[in-house]
């Protein structure tokens, strides 16, 4: 299985509008920032699930 990227370093490529999009510089990916800042809620969501057991 391969192993997920968290995007630990990541930089703005363009902007559009209202919309940024960043390259993550680990694995290459390019995404809109808001998609990046959900990734964050949603790991951090998930490590104080873990955290409570």
């Amino acid at each position: 299985m391969a192993t997920v990227c968290k995007h630990p370093k990541v930089r703005i490529v363009s902007r559009h509008e209202d919309t940024e999009f960043v390259e993550c510089l680990d694995c290459g990916e390019v995404f809109d920032s808001e998609e990046f800042r959900d990734m964050q809620i949603e790991e951090s969501a998930a490590g104080d699930l873990q955290d409570d057991s």
